[in-house]
């Protein structure tokens, strides 16, 4: 996501990462990676466990990739690491346009 943060912005996607770590760790780590994007704190895996994200053991996070529309709808959700071409290729104008989306 990083190195295609403009295929999102075209399409006027706010893409964001969830992670398990506290905000605390994440400046850190967020630098480190050069990430140009927010990364929002989940330490108690409830987002991941809204996006069905946890792993069997109810702990891991398995990565997955959602985007909502502004209404709220589920315009694409994958495992895994799919291609940036075919996270914004979902927000056809057909169903919505990408206006007020999130992927994360």
């Amino acid at each position: 996501m990083r190195d295609e943060i403009v295929k999102f912005e075209m399409a006027g996607v706010q893409a964001f990462g969830v992670n398990p770590a506290g905000a605390a760790a994440h400046a850190g780590y967020a630098q480190k990676m050069g990430f140009n994007f927010p990364l929002l704190s989940d330490p108690d895996r409830a987002i991941a466990a809204a996006y069905h994200a946890l792993k069997e053991d109810g702990t891991g996070i398995q990565r997955s990739v959602y985007v909502v529309r502004s209404d709220g709808t589920i315009a694409f959700a994958q495992r895994g690491a799919p291609p940036v071409d075919e996270i914004v290729a979902a927000l056809d104008p057909g169903g919505g346009g990408p206006s007020g989306s999130r992927a994360g």
